[in-house]
């Protein structure tokens, strides 16, 4: 693979004029190119046919292993966190508050010289009484270093979930990357729709709000991926041919489990520049086997298999097993021994943690370089934030719609003629 190669003197260009104030003031002597959500979107648009992945680190070594494949791909990078993974309730040992400081720490000891975006992901809002709470934690997470965000209210009706971005999102810095969500990632059932898509962003665009990306749900589930269905191509190309004006990239949710030639062709065909995976990453840091698209390979009793020379080593994946079987974790589930058995992890010989991080690495390389088309995509973003020349590249789009359209009584009134299909209820966060 030939590599665009990056300058000394524009990665130190880029590092003077292209990160935040709240990531210089927090890490002033750092060679981290932490950077806004923005340049990531615009280096994937630029690059044509391109999406990066915004790996949900989990553990320290989903971290680890994502920023030596992104370095090695040349290709600029998101990592991320839900609010569900690392907010107040947290089952990962990596939080809202802590992950620019992992992020930041990781770039200058690896050396690492590609952009990173650092995204809270699902920043959800169940009901009306979360919106308070949001309005004090959000600002908390640009203090601590967060550069993109995802307000999730797709949880609400439609007119309730626009109405929350609309309160929400003076909240976010004007520099920060941005994502919003139509329709709950709950699988086949309760699809979204193009009606409700231009719905959230023809309301936010009347109020000068211009989202990064929006999610979807086109069909793919959280976690590990049981149906086979997965992500439904050909709903996400309608939909996005519905928004192509608003000049809004996909953002694609669920992606541990669909296969190659699926994200391939999201890829390809879509304009989704954000592929989202958590549930892989985790797994394979472990030693899980998993097939080419990283779903976890189950055996006859349900029970996940572990490469003996791979991911942790025995000891601990007979202390992680045992565990689980006292907490009656199952499947997707196991996701909640991250924190108790972060330290332990650390905890191993070096031999181990290198496996641990060389297997994300392998992972997420093959992905952004034969699937994603991602690579070179580091040099385009560096670029990009020179000639912008501050941590702000300004939004995509221009407004289109009339506020005088889009005042709330309307949004009500609007929504509520609004013909879709919400799916069960239940719990999707993973």
């Amino acid at each position: 693979m030939t590599q665009s190669l990056i300058s000394k003197k524009d990665f130190h260009e880029a590092l003077k004029v292209g990160r935040p104030d709240n990531i210089k003031r927090l890490f002033p002597n750092s060679h981290a190119l932490i950077v806004s959500g923005k340049y990531i979107d615009r280096a994937m648009i630029k690059k044509n046919k391109a999406m990066t992945i915004a790996a949900n680190a989990r553990n320290h070594f989903v971290i680890q292993g994502t920023l030596m494949a992104a370095q090695r791909a040349n290709a600029a990078i998101i990592i991320e966190i839900a609010r569900s993974e690392g907010g107040t309730s947290a089952y990962c040992p990596v939080n809202l508050w802590n992950i620019a400081r992992h992020v930041d720490a990781l770039c200058n000891e690896l050396n690492i010289t590609i952009p990173v975006a650092i995204h809270a992901d699902h920043f959800g809002i169940k009901n009306i009484e979360d919106i308070e709470q949001a309005k004090i934690e959000i600002p908390s997470l640009f203090d601590a270093g967060i550069t993109s965000i995802a307000i999730d209210a797709s949880h609400l009706t439609d007119a309730q979930n626009l109405l929350a971005n609309l309160e929400l999102i003076p909240f976010v810095p004007d520099w920060a990357g941005l994502e919003t969500e139509v329709g709950e990632i709950k699988g086949k059932c309760g699809l979204s729709t193009a009606e409700e898509a231009l719905f959230l962003i023809q309301g936010l665009n009347a109020h000068n709000i211009f989202p990064n990306w929006i999610a979807l749900n086109n069909g793919t589930t959280h976690g590990i991926e049981e149906s086979g269905t997965g992500i439904n191509v050909e709903l996400t190309c309608q939909i996005h041919k519905k928004l192509e004006k608003y000049s809004v990239s996909g953002a694609q949710h669920g992606t541990s489990g669909n296969s190659s030639a699926k994200l391939l062709e999201i890829a390809q065909t879509t304009r989704t520049t954000k592929a989202n995976v958590a549930t892989a990453l985790q797994m394979i840091s472990w030693g899980v086997e998993v097939n080419d698209f990283g779903n976890a390979i189950l055996d006859i009793n349900g029970d996940f298999i572990k490469n003996s020379d791979k991911g942790v080593n025995e000891q601990t994946w007979k202390k992680m097993l045992s565990f689980a079987e006292k907490q009656k974790l199952k499947g997707g589930d196991y996701k909640k021994l991250n924190l108790p058995f972060e330290n332990i992890f650390l905890s191993q010989p070096k031999a181990i943690r290198e496996r641990m991080a060389k297997g994300v690495e392998e992972f997420v390389f093959n992905m952004l370089v034969n699937i994603f088309n991602a690579q070179d995509t580091a040099p385009i973003a560096i670029e990009d934030i020179i000639k912008c020349g501050n941590p702000d590249p300004g939004p995509k789009s221009t407004r289109i719609e009339k506020a005088e359209d889009w005042t709330k009584e309307k949004i009500i009134r609007r929504g509520a003629l609004i013909q879709n299909d919400k799916g069960v209820n239940g719990n999707f966060d993973d």
